[in-house]
């Protein structure tokens, strides 16, 4: 099975998401994560066509951070610190461009840590990941080469990559982040409990005939045709 998780760095509901993701990808071990970007608001214009100008970008987004506070099983979104920052609500260019490199570079897993690393220092430690010593940051704490990323951050490469993303979804139809499509059918939208990702995964499965492995307890389980998983 190949899911295809569409997320942004400054997407609030993207960060509960990839963690719980990173829970279904240790619990199904088969199942094939592609990492893709989904720009909602690729530069600084983008934020002042959609708020006015980036001031009332910062004030209605943290409006989005109580929620997805809410939403997130560790509720680590750190709101008063984020109030206090003295930098204007950062763009996901950056993010992204430097999330695909790491993926050019190291592949899936690369992109998800310098992803994952990225989100953290702006809902966590509240600092302004459109600067590259923030972005080095995330880069050297992924154990990734800093001249290599460097090169390929500032290639085509990455820039036609991230692009290839959004094109992708588009023709998938796909308006918001984060999405999940499965198998380039079935889609899941939004930062939805754990629950509901792992019952659609194992419908899917079913319904599909698809080969299910599951890990739980110390155990290696399969999951036959008919909806009965079967452990070692």
């Amino acid at each position: 099975m190949k899911i295809e998780f569409f997320h942004d760095v400054i997407c609030s509901f993207c960060f509960p998401m990839s963690y719980r993701m990173r829970q279904v990808q240790k619990k199904y071990p088969n199942i094939e994560i592609i990492h893709r970007s989904f720009a909602l608001a690729w530069d600084a214009e983008d934020l002042n066509k959609m708020f006015g100008n980036r001031d009332n970008a910062k004030k209605e987004i943290l409006g989005h951070w109580e929620h997805a506070n809410q939403n997130d099983d560790l509720h680590r979104f750190n709101i008063e610190g984020m109030k206090q920052a003295d930098f204007p609500f950062p763009t996901s260019k950056n993010g992204l461009l430097a999330s695909k490199a790491a993926k050019l570079i190291g592949g899936e897993e690369a992109y998800w840590q310098v992803f994952d690393n990225i989100q953290e220092a702006l809902f966590v430690n509240n600092k302004d990941i459109e600067s590259m010593d923030v972005i080095k940051e995330a880069v050297l704490d992924a154990d990734l080469n800093w001249d290599e990323f460097e090169k390929v951050f500032h290639s085509d490469e990455a820039l036609e990559a991230v692009n290839e993303d959004l094109k992708l979804a588009y023709r998938y139809g796909i308006q918001g982040a984060p999405f999940l499509v499965i198998n380039e059918k079935y889609g899941i939208n939004g930062a939805q409990p754990i629950q509901v990702i792992e019952e659609t995964i194992e419908k899917i499965a079913v319904e599909i005939h698809e080969p299910l492995t599951l890990i739980e307890d110390g155990q290696s389980c399969s999951l036959d045709e008919n909806g009965t998983w079967t452990c070692d």
